[in-house]
Order: structure tokens, then C-alpha cells, then sequence
């Protein structure tokens, strides 16, 4: 098992604020850090953009013009049907049709539609656990095989100034000590 860095460990509570300011001076340039990281990232991806677009005009145009040939001798080339996929020695090109799909629009009166005509088996009914009554009776909730009511203690260190806390379980702590 390797061993453990030495952990500095305030001696005062002045000490411990200073170790608070630290965090959030630690915290501070962790942000500053991955917000150039995404700002990088966010560059790149525009440039890329931008770099393939020519390239995506030209595939749309050779797709296109594709489809106008396939289309005008579309007869011929699938022997007037009977397949739907035309091979070349650089690849196929064809017609497919996709899976059914449903879309749906105010699903509300949709719902009012079919129990009227009687269609409820189109209606599908989600049967889930309620975890909220499970907490609003966590003694009874857990005598019912597979279920556990957890609960943790935090240890929570908020540098002024930031937005963000930094909350550890407490006995991942304790864990890490020993």
C-alpha cells in the first residue's frame, strides 16, 4: 500500500481560515485553468466548423446530383424494382424505407381522444416507486426487501468570493486519515 503525503493540519482557527483562503485560491485557479481549457476547446471546434464546411457543401452537391441520376434511371437500375440497392465497385447507393414512427402533437387531447373511443391500449400507464413517500416513512420503507434509507454526514469548505463549495462525505475522510 503506498504511502500517504504528510497532510498539513490547521493548529488554530486562524490557521483554518488560512487554510480556507488557500482553498479558494486553489479553487480559483482550478477554474481559471479549465475555462481557458473550454474556451481552447470551443476555438477549436469553431475552426473545425468552419475548416469543414466546404466540405459538407460538397457532399450535400454530389448527394444530390446522385440522387438526380439514381432517380431519372431508377427503372433500370433496379430492374424496375426488384432491388433497391445499386453496387458499384465504389461503394452502393439506393432507397430505403424507414421504420414507422409516431409523432405525437397535444398529447393531452390525444389522451382525451383515445379513452372517448376507447383505445386505452394505446395508453400506456408507468408504474415507478415513489421514493418521496419512501422518505416520508423511511421505518417502513425499509422493511420491504432491496430497499436502504441512506443518509451522510458532509464536511463543507466554502471560500469566500466563490460560488462553488467543495462538500466531502465525512467518512471518505475519516477513511483517508487512517
Amino acid at each position: 500500500m503506498p504511502k500517504r503525503a504528510v497532510i498539513p493540519v490547521p493548529q488554530s482557527l486562524d490557521e483554518a481560515a488560512k487554510f480556507l483562503a488557500q482553498i479558494g485560491d486553489e479553487q480559483r485557479a482550478t477554474e481559471k485553468i479549465r475555462s481557458g481549457l473550454n474556451a481552447k476547446v470551443d476555438k477549436l471546434k469553431a475552426d473545425a466548423m468552419v475548416e469543414d464546411e466546404p466540405h459538407q457543401k460538397k457532399i450535400s452537391q454530389l448527394v444530390e446530383g446522385l440522387f438526380a441520376y439514381a432517380e431519372a434511371n431508377r427503372d433500370e437500375l433496379t430492374d424496375s424494382g426488384k432491388t433497391k440497392t445499386v453496387k458499384v465497385p465504389t461503394g452502393t447507393f439506393g432507397w430505403r424505407m424507414t421504420p414507422l414512427s409516431v409523432s405525437l402533437r397535444n398529447v393531452k387531447s390525444i389522451l382525451e381522444g383515445l379513452k372517448s373511443l376507447r383505445l386505452e391500449r394505446f395508453i400506456r400507464i408507468k408504474e415507478e416507486i415513489n421514493k418521496e413517500a419512501m422518505l416520508k416513512e423511511p421505518e417502513m420503507a425499509k422493511t420491504v426487501k432491496g430497499v436502504s434509507i441512506s443518509q451522510h454526514e458532509e464536511f463543507v469548505a466554502k471560500p469566500a468570493k466563490l460560488e462553488i463549495e467543495i462538500a466531502t462525505q465525512v467518512d471518505k475522510l475519516k477513511k483517508a486519515a487512517s
